[in-house]
């Protein structure tokens, strides 16, 4: 049983990766990071490292982690479960699109 939900924001971030991944390096290390990602989304939920708050500067309820170049942003759904919100580039302006991910709609 998977204990983390691919919220919308997060899906369509996540074919993002892959299919620059693809393009750059090829399919085999598209799907080598994209199940690196899954991966440490599985850690997430398992809580095998701590969870780091998202600074209340920013006005975000959420934890966040790094995977490679990323950062995984989640946050504590109703029903226990983690919600992977979105998956960023380390060089994107973080807290602009993470607050338009939260407010997609989890699947």
């Amino acid at each position: 049983m998977t204990n983390f939900r691919i919220q919308d924001g997060a899906g369509h971030r996540l074919d993002e990766i892959y299919a620059y991944t693809s393009h750059n390096w090829g399919d085999a290390q598209a799907d080598t990071y994209i199940r690196g990602l899954f991966d440490k989304f599985k850690a997430i939920a398992a809580r095998e490292f701590p969870w780091r708050a998202i600074p209340a500067e920013f006005g975000v309820d959420g934890y966040f982690c790094r995977y490679q170049k990323h950062v995984i942003y989640w946050k504590l759904l109703s029903d226990g479960k983690i919600g992977i919100v979105t998956i960023l580039h380390e060089r994107m302006h973080q807290i602009e699109r993470l607050k338009d991910d939260l407010h997609a709609r989890p699947k």
